[in-house]
């Protein structure tokens, strides 16, 4: 526990030690920033949006290519601004209600972070952060703001609300596809394709082909057997094992013939486009929904979590509205 000059109570947070700019980009940093917003007398700058983007924004040029990268990017750079700008409102009322935290808060913070992350090195810890362009001190710093911007946000949340249960059964009605796994199939089938080869016909001699291998079958023949020999698809090789599959696999009439079918039945030849299709059903698996009993207590943990962040949303947009907060 953290006690702060006039009773306030705080948090400890897990600590994390920011990975360092390649040297060119720390020198285009410090050669191109620039004003991002204003909080009351408080500058924040393109350097810190930037600082606190470095992992997210990696990870969007991995997913995203093009128009839709510019627009993620753009999108999370507005979210960083936006807690840098919120983390900072936050400190101003820190500091304006006149609370105060014990130097030895962060001096503890600091010597977990180098037990637990550099196995009780303090060197190697300095090493790192004098690579990653930081001092002691600045980091010192880091970490307060940490510790009192995420001890505010609970004092911010009220300790004594509840949840009805009205509340808890609302939201898994309305969200029920979350507690449900729908009804599957274990299919085999096979598939076959005309051979665009020049001969008079290829499509109606894939339909002879279909219609003699499905009399084959239905006399007995082994469905794997003849997958392996005659399927075109991929899972020719594996007798035309599809697994388990739910509804959402196949597409049109080949889902609504599969899930229609008894255990152990053959399907008709269906024909789509120029492909023929041959399904065999092995097994089948019910939907099942999981009892509001077994899930109660998941969903009231994930309402308090949201209540909680509403709380500290409408919190913040009180300070934001005593605040002067200019956006560039």
């Amino acid at each position: 526990m953290i006690t702060f000059v006039r009773l306030f109570p705080g948090l400890l947070a897990l600590a994390i030690v920011l990975p360092p700019l390649p040297a060119a980009a720390q020198q285009r940093d410090r050669l191109v920033d620039g004003v991002a917003a204003v909080v009351n007398s408080n500058v924040i700058t393109y350097g810190q949006v930037r600082e606190l983007l470095m992992f997210r924004q990696r990870s969007l040029a991995e997913m995203y290519q093009g128009e839709e990268l510019r627009k993620e990017m753009k999108k999370s750079q507005d979210a960083a601004l936006k807690d840098l700008i919120d983390r900072q409102l936050i400190l101003d009322y820190f500091n304006t209600e006149g609370f105060k935290i014990p130097s030895y808060v962060v001096e503890d913070r600091v010597n977990t972070i180098i037990r637990e992350e550099f196995g009780g090195d303090r060197q190697a810890f300095v090493r790192t952060l004098r690579a990653q362009g930081f001092t002691i001190g600045r980091f010192r710093d880091i970490e307060r703001d940490k510790i009192i911007v995420q001890a505010m946000r609970q004092k911010a949340v009220r300790s004594d609300f509840i949840i009805s249960p009205d509340k808890v059964d609302a939201y898994y009605r309305k969200n029920i596809k979350q507690y449900s796994t729908g009804a599957e199939i274990k299919l085999s089938m096979i598939v076959l394709r005309p051979e665009f080869d020049g001969s008079d016909n290829p499509v109606e001699a894939k339909r002879t082909m279909a219609k003699e291998i499905r009399d084959k079958l239905a006399g007995g023949a082994d469905f794997a057997g003849m997958a392996q020999m005659y399927s075109d698809d991929s899972t020719a090789d594996f007798g035309g094992d599809w697994g388990w599959i739910d509804d959402n696999t196949l597409t049109g009439s080949l889902n609504t013939t599969a899930f229609a079918m008894a255990p152990g039945k053959l399907s008709d030849v269906i024909q789509i486009g120029d492909t023929f299709y041959i399904m065999k059903v092995d097994a089948k698996k019910p939907a099942v929904v999981q009892p509001l009993s077994e899930v109660r207590e998941e969903i009231t943990k994930k309402l308090i979590e949201e209540e909680r962040i509403r709380m500290q949303d409408r919190w913040i947009d009180t300070l934001r509205e005593k605040a002067y907060v200019k956006i560039y």
